[in-house]
């Protein structure tokens, strides 16, 4: 059998920010994953994603700007070349991870682990024991539970495929299925629909915003359906029908592919966590605020697949791995993890952003605040770019003068969301924020007028 100081399964951030600092500190580490190195945001999510985010701005570019002077018709996506583009990052940087891994020492391994009821850990024929564990394996779609669930492919499938179908439906009005969504629209699909079984898509940003976003989604020539439950899946020929309900009744719809884009759970099912006395809640591995396991002193979690409370971010997974380390050498609890404002943001065109609190969450919460909620298409950042769908709210408290919330729409919100996020981490005042001179004319230089 095979020992280590630490065993750590998931080779994303929130691994490799504990294998990195273990191995310096001297310790034996051995780390595994089922899949190529580098986790899902590195390889089937936030980053390549991005690339295609940014291949797709040259078309939003041309039909923003076409009545300013920009001679652009025609302007179009060849897809495969884009999936060509995203892979000049995506193949290396697993390479690239694992060799960098090797030579600090650590075991790079392959394959699904599962814990044995001795307490081990099986990695195909191999069996490692090992003092401590480290479990960072993220998420994985949801299972739908509906009939023809097998004709769904998953947003990894978007990010492989070499083409766009010309009619594509996406199960959930979350990030995967709006950013998808626009992706798919402007690289050439022509029929793109959303289905969102509540109310409002993008349930955790604000509604007056997500509004904005549904409209400018609509003009796009996306067709975003919200209370509309998707009941099953069957398929004839190449093409697939798909039935749900809405209160108008039972309808359906035909398209050449179906999205999962319905959200995900913990990616633990497999590890057999029952072995190792590891306690498992609804949104992952039960964790205490040293990112220890509240039921096993020797094994620790962090990022999608523990129940942190955090949200499921990249950033926060870095983060937690950063004081997970910590205490795992230490071999003792430390360093409590402590969150600061979190910014998260849909990378649509134009992006919708959020930190701090919503204005329902503000209120539940009994606090006082002034809203500060506007359309900004006629300023100048929105005008320069040819923007017609761009706004704010921020919540401020009115005895502290505090930002409890910001909220944000528009070319540069991704940004702009980072320094509001900066600020209230550091207790800044609407007032004080007020005072920061920005270089100008820039999207930073709008903040002050929005707290």
């Amino acid at each position: 059998m095979d020992k280590f100081d630490l065993i750590i399964i998931g080779a994303g951030t929130g691994g490799t920010g504990v294998a990195w600092p273990a191995a310096k500190a001297g310790w034996k580490v051995a780390m595994v994953d089922v899949e190529p190195y580098g986790g899902t945001c590195m390889l089937r999510g936030c980053d390549p994603k991005k690339m295609l985010v940014g291949v797709t701005e040259g078309v939003d570019w041309a039909e923003r700007m076409k009545s300013n002077g920009l001679n652009a018709e025609g302007v179009s996506i060849d897809w495969a070349k884009m999936m060509a583009f995203k892979r000049t990052f995506t193949e290396i940087m697993p390479p690239k991870l694992e060799k960098g891994l090797s030579k600090s020492g650590i075991e790079v391994l392959h394959g699904q682990a599962r814990f044995n009821d001795s307490g081990t850990l099986q990695i195909g024929d191999r069996e490692l024991s090992a003092k401590y564990f480290h479990i960072a394996t993220g998420a994985t779609p949801m299972t739908l539970d509906i009939p023809g669930e097998e004709y769904v492919s998953t947003s990894t499938d978007f990010l492989e495929q070499d083409s766009t179908p010309q009619r594509i439906v996406f199960i959930g009005g979350g990030f995967i299925g709006f950013e998808f969504a626009h992706i798919s629209k402007r690289a050439g699909a022509k029929e793109v629909t959303v289905l969102q079984r509540g109310k409002r898509a993008l349930v955790n940003f604000d509604p007056d915003l997500v509004d904005m976003q549904v409209k400018r989604t609509q003009a796009l020539g996306i067709d975003v359906k919200c209370e509309a439950v998707v009941e099953g899946i069957t398929k004839s020929g190449n093409e697939y029908i798909v039935e749900y309900d809405t209160p108008e009744g039972n309808k359906k719809l035909t398209c050449d592919q179906v999205i999962h884009s319905a959200g995900r759970v913990p990616n633990i099912a497999d590890l057999n966590l029952e072995a190792i006395g590891v306690s498992v809640g609804k949104r992952g591995i039960e964790v205490n605020e040293y990112l220890r396991s509240t039921s096993n002193p020797n094994v620790f979690a962090v990022g999608d697949c523990a129940n942190t409370g955090a949200p499921n971010l990249t950033p926060v997974s870095a983060n937690e791995a950063r004081i997970a380390a910590k205490n795992i050498i230490a071999e003792k609890d430390v360093r409590a993890m402590k969150y600061p404002p979190i910014p998260s943001v849909v990378f649509t065109l134009p992006p919708v952003a959020r930190v701090g609190l919503l204005e329902s969450e503000a209120a539940d919460q009994g606090l006082k605040f002034d809203v500060k909620f506007k359309k900004t298409e006629n300023w100048y950042s929105s005008r320069r770019v040819g923007e017609q769908f761009s706004g704010y709210k921020v919540l401020v408290e009115q005895e502290t003068n505090k930002i409890l919330g910001a909220h944000l729409i528009g070319p540069g919100a991704e940004e702009q969301i980072n320094l509001i996020a900066m600020a209230m981490g550091q207790g800044m005042t609407a007032n004080q924020l007020k005072g920061v001179i920005f270089a100008y004319p820039s999207y930073a230089s709008d903040i002050g007028s929005m707290v």
